[in-house]
């Protein structure tokens, strides 16, 4: 138990590294866990994060409900949890990282034990390919082992006074786009890459790009159009690629604004341009996926980076189908 509960903070870690912040960061306190015991009241399965509510004893005396996130389903189905895994009435141990604002019953799950003793708890692990590809075609998990660093740049980039303020103005408590089930845009899709699933389907005239992060699709035009002058602007933008060899090479403009598409609180404007080359690994296991951003309103300068996308047929592409009632609970109060 105590390995697996190592295994899990790491997987805490990860995540707030590896993926663009949703709730705050500082709303766990990651280097305290607490345990506690109690009955299974609720169990709401669905996404962007599944909760499980929990009575247990107070300290004080009495009874409390505890409300325990979790990861989102895929994650979930992916280490084994189902739907039917949990049902009120269950009696459970519950160890998580508690929120930092006090008094208040909420706790990041890093395990839950059954009276059986089975353990249920999110597994997000690195993986070797389970197959070998001939094209860019299928189904892709991001490697963990560069995305840690790569988001950590991703974090640090230096800002414009205006990015500056805006990050400054910025309360997630009301202004956090995910609170209302709207996607990132990319490259944040890529930093999410290790914990959600890509696909890439390509045809003649056009490649698609999905993943199961809020379900998001872009369209990319391999024609030979260019980009519309005052186009239409959107969460994902307008792309067009072109092949340069074996490598997709695929820009991006026409970004709709969002609130908080890079560090928590630092918008991306009009002037955004992505800039992303695929290319499938000598051996057909993983695709090299590079990026370079620039969005000079808010940015002081471009940012680059890559990371692995490893071949997995294997696994379950899922839906996401967020819901905007769940996805506003992880807004810190």
């Amino acid at each position: 138990m105590k390995n697996a509960i190592a295994c899990n903070s790491l997987i805490a870690l990860l995540w707030t590294q590896a993926s663009p912040a949703h709730h705050s960061e500082a709303g766990f306190d990651v280097e305290t866990v607490v345990a506690f015991q109690g009955t299974v009241t609720e169990v709401a399965w669905r996404n962007p994060h599944v909760y499980v509510r929990v009575e247990a004893p107070a300290e004080s005396g009495g009874m409390v409900q505890w409300e325990v996130e979790t990861g989102g389903i895929p994650l979930l189905e992916r280490s084994g949890w189902h739907r039917d895994s949990l049902q009120p009435g269950d009696r459970v141990t519950v160890r998580g990282h508690p929120a930092r604002e006090p008094g208040r019953t909420y706790a990041l799950l890093l395990s839950l034990e059954k009276a059986d003793g089975s353990v249920l708890q999110q597994q997000v692990t690195n993986s070797e390919a389970t197959d070998t590809a001939t094209s860019l075609a299928g189904t892709w998990k991001g490697n963990l082992a560069n995305l840690g660093d790569l988001s950590q740049g991703f974090r640090s980039i230096p800002l414009t006074p205006e990015g500056s303020a805006a990050q400054e103005a910025f309360d997630v408590n009301v202004e956090h786009p995910a609170a209302s089930c709207i996607p990132y845009p990319t490259p944040a899709i890529i930093l999410g890459s290790g914990f959600w699933l890509s696909q890439i389907e390509l045809d003649e005239d056009v490649v698609r790009v999905r993943n199961e992060w809020f379900d998001v699709e872009r369209t990319i035009y391999m024609d030979g159009r260019d980009h519309p002058e005052d186009g239409e602007r959107t969460i994902q933008g307008h792309s067009i690629g072109r092949w340069e060899g074996d490598t997709l090479v695929v820009d991006t403009t026409n970004f709709a604004d969002h609130r908080s598409p890079y560090q928590t609180g630092v918008p991306s404007g009009a002037q955004k341009q992505v800039v992303e080359r695929y290319t499938l690994s000598d051996d057909g296991s993983r695709i090299l996926v590079e990026f370079t951003l620039e969005d000079p309103q808010y940015l002081a300068e471009p940012f680059s980076g890559t990371v692995d996308w490893i071949y997995r047929p294997d696994l379950d592409f899922f839906q996401f189908n967020c819901d905007p009632d769940v996805s506003s609970q992880y807004v810190p109060r």
